[in-house]
């Protein structure tokens, strides 16, 4: 068939080689209807030129549309031969002071780790060699391709803005200067009306959806009975399936299927048989045949001739529009007019609207290019910016929801573009008071997870394949959720406090979903016959751990935001558990002449969730609240008379329960999964916004509570009230032929609750629950990885909390804890503790793991005697606690406290005591370290006229 056509397409190439641009153009020039005009020549030479047999010649249909078409556009716009009229456009432009360099995949970026406002602020090679950063500490990535280079962007940096190359375009800057200033009102008049026909023209040509059939302006009488089967591409079909499809469909050989399926793969489409409609019609039946089995199928189209050719034209054309702009920003800002101007069908018409929202419907190459105009035209003037901003921001819920039912890869899609939008500081906070963005990316994200259980919590049980596609999709809108509030707010306005607090009123509503999802109950008898389904929550809980450290920053910098925001959550976290009891019936706990009333609740036997975001929000914010001294400043604001410290405590409490619980191996029948639970929850990427906030969730109660009172009910969670409230419960326990497991899992739980209660004394180290800052946090962090082993700098990153900008604070505070020793002839450089750091060494430290605790232990000691020391290792001295904890304190020596520590040095000495265990007497032993340490720090701070409270010696004395 081919054959036939050559002499054909010869004589046609003949007649276009004859065309004259300049003629054209001054036909064009003189024209009433201008419009009209263009579309017929468009009409009459694209089917021409584009697509005239089985395969495309791309050199020889770039010659003739630059020729035929192209050209008499430039002579139009330039009102003279383009080789001398781009040149004088350029000259009369003042360059832009952005770089805008579009990356390609692989290429590499640079990224100033001390001056970018966030890790996505990025610069090429060129900007990055010329610029201040190259001397800073700086981090190369590889590009995955579509972001551009932000020299010049003086919201992206903190300092040094420019390169060298671009920082000479700055001097005579005028601020928001029109750049159409610099063009001659011919041109502008010209340059407008050939933009809105041929961006209009590519705009309806490529998302034009009948397959047979042109626009009625574009249609011509004399159209041949030529069809193109094209198949496109999708994520879903393997390429050997396409490539064994396509050898049965069109009786290909392998290697030109490998050829067809590559290009498909590359540009999103390729036609695969060229002839009349029947020939096409049955090689699609076939692929669609072949392809349904397992999944859908793939997807054919048979596309007359003229449309793909128009199509592939209208390509061409934003590529086109793209590089001409690139010689006068007044063309771009033309550009930018004509694509967010409004069609005639009011809200959503304008050109850069349409395209957007049919950005599913785009085959891949398609989007990648017009993807590129807009980072070229619209998000490189900086008018225009703000209005495309916005234009994203009213569709965004429209765009996520068909990005997650498109079945490409996140940057094929124009949701991708939220990356260049919210993480610029200005547009970010003016989304967020003007179009309510954080409400809008929260809902749009809930929206998605409908899946819920008959509290309203989410359910990720049995999930189907496409429940988890759609699942990992929307995960991308916690990334926008982290984007807008990366950069943090200098100053606040009325309209910034009540459109965040809206947003964290969505927030809440989100973390209520997640409060106390996924519940589990204890195994007993036989092993679990299916593990449950545990990873899509902490998956979720990972994503959002940043998010919920963010939120708490940034209501860290308003007073009147941190108030409200602490009495919506706490608002929301009654409404959890405002009958916390759940029906349990209530019972009196009694132990030295004190009672307190709680509920009769077993973790060994009841449901009990890891999930708890509530709580452990609420946990920060009242945190912050002692951190800023508003709770001292305005404590009439507050809710605090309204706190119920029993309910406050109760959910952390039944976490940290099963984690003893776990580790007492009472919960084996319960399998790995739970097992996984629990090392998540206690593991850096998560610990910050889980296990640490419980802690202090339970510093908050304690320090609001009769320490008594709570020393009592953390007896009964751990289910050892029996235990310590009878008399003699020991002796009559062992004299009982007791099951050995039992007597074992009750001392690891002692041991466990013991250690429980050295970390609410002991963790002060958290700016606001004691009275350090976050250099002193993270010394600490060090000093006890380091008290493992001497250790290199990757593994000491990577066992140190990232916070949003992949930031461990580290470098700033080594040396003052390490030295380094350099690598010898092999192996690494190691840090090694400074030897004055070994005495702030705990060995109780709460984030060691029991393997860790092991390891330093020894190490600790091994070190001591080497020095020749006494190898106790005593609890080191601790800053004192912030006023809000400070009766904290009180707990080591309440008569409860006593009377445990009491019973467990009364078993170790008795001979036929109760089966106790060396950990537990070390425990008790720390404890009443703590409790000497916290009495002499007392004494030094306490002046004459001070009645001293913390009597601790006296106590234990007369107990």
């Amino acid at each position: 068939m081919a054959s036939e056509l050559e002499p054909e397409v010869q004589a046609i190439d003949r007649s276009l080689l004859e065309c004259s641009a300049e003629e054209i153009a001054g036909k064009w020039l003189q024209a009433t209807d201008l419009t009209r005009e263009v579309y017929q020549h468009l009409a009459h030479y694209v089917p021409k030129i584009y697509c005239r047999g089985p395969n495309p010649f791309p050199q020889k249909e770039d010659m003739l549309a630059q020729h035929v078409l192209l050209g008499p556009m430039e002579w139009y716009l330039c009102g003279e031969d383009p080789a001398f009229g781009f040149p004088k456009l350029e000259q009369a432009n003042k360059p832009s002071h952005l770089c805008g360099r579009v990356f390609k995949v692989g290429e590499p970026t640079y990224s100033c780790r001390d001056c970018a406002v966030d890790p996505t602020c990025v610069l090429c090679m060129e900007c990055f060699l010329g610029s201040i950063h190259r001397d800073h500490r700086y981090r190369m990535t590889t590009s995955g391709g579509g972001g551009f280079c932000d020299c010049g962007d003086t919201e992206a940096w903190k300092e040094g803005p420019y390169c060298q190359k671009h920082e000479l375009n700055t001097s005579e800057i005028e601020e928001e200067e029109d750049p159409l200033v610099h063009l001659s009102e011919d041109v502008i008049a010209r340059t407008y009306n050939i933009f809105a026909i041929m961006f209009r023209y590519a705009v309806e040509i490529l998302t034009w959806e009948k397959e047979s059939e042109l626009p009625a302006d574009l249609e011509i009488i004399e159209k041949r009975d030529t069809y193109y089967c094209m198949l496109f591409n999708d994520e879903v079909h393997t390429y050997e399936q396409v490539i064994y499809t396509l050898q049965k469909a069109v009786n290909c050989t392998q290697k030109e299927a490998i050829g067809f399926a590559t290009t498909v793969d590359r540009d999103g489409r390729r036609s695969v048989r060229y002839g009349d409609f029947q020939y096409c019609e049955q090689a699609k039946s076939v692929i669609v045949r072949n392809t349904s089995r397992q999944t859908k199928p793939l997807k054919v189209q048979v596309m007359h001739s003229s449309i793909v050719a128009h199509q592939n034209f209208g390509l061409k054309l934003l590529s086109w529009l793209g590089s001409i702009i690139g010689y006068s920003d007044g063309l771009r800002r033309i550009l930018c007019q004509v694509g967010l101007q409004e069609g005639p069908d009011g809200e959503n018409s304008s050109l850069v609207d349409r395209l957007m929202l049919n950005d599913s419907k785009l085959w891949k190459g398609a989007r990648s290019v017009y993807h590129q105009l807009f980072m070229s035209s619209l998000l490189m003037d900086l008018k225009y910016k703000k209005l495309f901003a916005v234009r994203f921001a009213k569709n965004y819920e429209r765009l996520q929801s068909d990005y997650v039912t498109d079945d490409h890869d996140r940057e094929f899609s124009i949701a991708d573009l939220s990356v260049q939008i919210f993480t610029v500081p200005s547009l970010a906070r003016m989304l967020i008071t003007e179009e309510n963005l954080m409400t809008i990316i929260i809902k749009t994200f809930m929206d998605h997870l409908r899946h819920r259980d008959a509290q309203g919590r989410f359910q990720f049980e049995r999930y189907t394949a496409l429940q988890a596609f759609k699942f990992r999709r929307v995960q991308s809108l916690i990334l926008d959720l982290k984007y807008v509030l990366i950069s943090k707010p200098t100053e606040w306005s009325d309209d910034l406090r009540e459109k965040f607090l809206e947003g964290f009123d969505a927030f809440l509503e989100l973390l209520k979903c997640m409060q106390g999802m996924d519940p589990i109950t204890r195994q007993v008898g036989q092993h679990i016959e299916m593990e449950p389904e545990w990873e899509a929550a902490f998956t979720l809980q990972m994503k959002l751990t940043h998010v919920i450290s963010m939120m708490q920053d940034w209501c860290a910098l308003d007073e009147k935001v941190l108030i409200e925001a602490y009495k919506k959550c706490l608002a929301v976290l009654m409404q959890c558990h405002g009958g916390f009891t759940d029906g349990e019936q209530p019972i009196t706990l009694s132990i030295c002449g004190h009672s307190v009333e709680t509920i009769r609740y077993c973790v060994s036997q009841e449901k009990v969730s890891i999930h708890l975001p509530v709580s452990r929000l609420l946990a920060g914010l009242h945190v912050l609240l002692s951190k800023s001294e508003v709770a001292y400043k305005f404590p009439e604001l507050l809710p605090l008379s309204e706190l119920s410290p029993p309910m406050l405590i109760e959910h952390p409490l039944r976490c940290l329960v099963l984690c003893a619980q776990v580790h007492a191996g009472m919960w084996r029948r319960n399998g790995f999964s739970l097992v996984n639970q629990i090392y998540y929850y206690h593991n850096v990427k998560c610990r910050r916004e889980m296990f640490d906030k419980d802690i202090i969730m339970l510093q908050t109660g304690v320090s609001m509570m009769d320490p008594n009172h709570f020393l009592m009910i953390m007896l009964s969670r751990f289910e050892l009230y029996q235990i310590f409230s009878t008399p003699d419960y020991g002796k009559r326990f062992s004299s009982e032929i007791t099951h050995k497991d039992v007597v074992q899992q009750n001392n690891t739980l002692i041991e466990e609750m013991l250690y429980l209660i050295i970390m609410l004394v002991g963790e002060r180290f958290s700016p606001g629950v004691g009275q350090v800052n976050a250099t002193d946090e993270i010394k600490r962090e060090i000093i006890h990885q380091l008290s493992i082993k001497p250790m290199a700098h990757s593994e000491l990153v990577k066992s140190l909390p990232e916070d949003e900008n992949k930031e461990t604070g580290m470098e700033s505070v080594i040396e003052a804890v390490a030295h380094f020793k350099k690598p010898g002839l092999t192996g690494r450089g190691m840090y090694e503790l400074k030897p004055e750091c070994a005495k702030e060494f705990n060995l109780y430290f709460y984030h060691f793991s029991r393997a860790e605790q092991s390891k330093a232990e020894e190490a600790q000691r091994k070190l001591k005697r080497q020095n020749r020391e006494d190898t106790a290792l005593p609890p080191p001295a601790l800053p004192p606690f912030c006023p809000l904890f400070a009766s904290l304190v009180n707990i080591l020596q309440s008569d409860v406290m006593l009377c445990i520590m009491r019973t467990v040095l009364q078993w170790a000495v008795e001979h036929n005591g109760y089966a106790w265990s060396e950990s537990m007497l070390q425990r008790v032993l720390h404890l009443i370290g703590m409790a000497l340490q916290e009495e002499k720090q007392h004494l030094d701070n306490v002046t004459e006229e001070h009645v001293v409270t913390f009597t601790f010696t006296q106590k234990i004395s007369n107990f």
